[in-house]
């Protein structure tokens, strides 16, 4: 379904990300492993490699939070390849204070985590937006969640060291909007903005939290990352060609 497209996931080294870049790889697409850790994206890639997939893609070292490095990329992959078709907006940039319950959030680590993320975001989509609107075509996937859609459930959190940090839900919560409007900013241009809001995924949370968590759910509970496959497969894919502006929520209908 991607057969030979030019797919940049940011933060691809990651747990979602390289969930991401197999996908692409599975359905014949050249997944650039694009991430600030050059050891984890690196191997990443020689193990696809290895495995026969993505022979075509390539690691490249990318900062979202800086112009010069988006630059860099850009350029990089357009000599390579003459083209990019898609861009995943997936990287969790944060500081080392990110995941403090809200009364001990200071005002500069929520500034700073807003503007490292959401800021990052922005900055990737606006010149990958450039780039796609001289080109003629493009596609930009911003990963967004489901505490951007609803107020945060906490009591799935109480008795345990997690919380959910307020930086987060103000943070995904802008990245739908943010989707919305560059969606309607480049309206004509052929370039579409969508976005995905995950539920929560599993990655080793306490028993306790699990079992609160998937009470709301319909099914199946914490998802894997593979189950945001389908959903980000079809909006890389010609299948979605008039699909514009659009929020994907994949949650198992924690939601409802």
């Amino acid at each position: 379904m991607l057969l030979d497209k030019v797919i940049v996931i940011t933060g691809a080294a990651g747990l979602l990300g390289s969930s991401f870049v197999r996908c692409v790889a599975q359905q014949g697409g050249i997944a650039v492993i694009a991430d600030i850790n050059v050891k984890a994206g690196s191997k990443l890639l020689e193990d696809l490699q290895r495995e026969s997939l993505n022979k075509e893609g390539l690691y490249v070292e990318l900062d979202i939070t800086s112009p010069a490095s988006i630059a860099a990329m850009i350029e990089t992959l357009h000599n390579r390849y003459g083209r990019i078709d898609a861009l995943v907006n997936n990287a969790y940039p944060r500081n080392k204070n990110y995941g403090r319950k809200f009364e001990d959030v200071t005002y500069d680590d929520f500034c700073q985590n807003v503007s490292m993320h959401l800021g990052g975001y922005f900055l990737a989509s606006q010149q990958l937006a450039l780039y796609f609107k001289k080109q003629g075509y493009g596609s930009i996937i911003n990963m967004a969640s489901i505490y951007g859609v609803i107020a945060p459930r906490f009591s799935i959190y109480e008795n345990t060291a997690m919380t959910m940090p307020v930086e987060y839900a103000a943070i995904k919560a802008a990245i739908i909007h943010l989707t919305k409007y560059i969606a309607q900013y480049l309206k004509g241009s052929k370039v579409r903005v969508n976005c995905i809001s995950p539920g929560g995924i599993l990655e080793g949370q306490p028993e306790q939290f699990l079992s609160r968590y998937d009470s709301f759910a319909a099914s199946k509970g914490m998802l894997d990352p593979a189950d945001l496959q389908g959903a980000l497969l079809f909006l890389l894919s010609d299948m979605s060609a008039f699909i514009n502006g659009q929020n994907i929520v994949v949650d198992d209908g924690w939601t409802l």
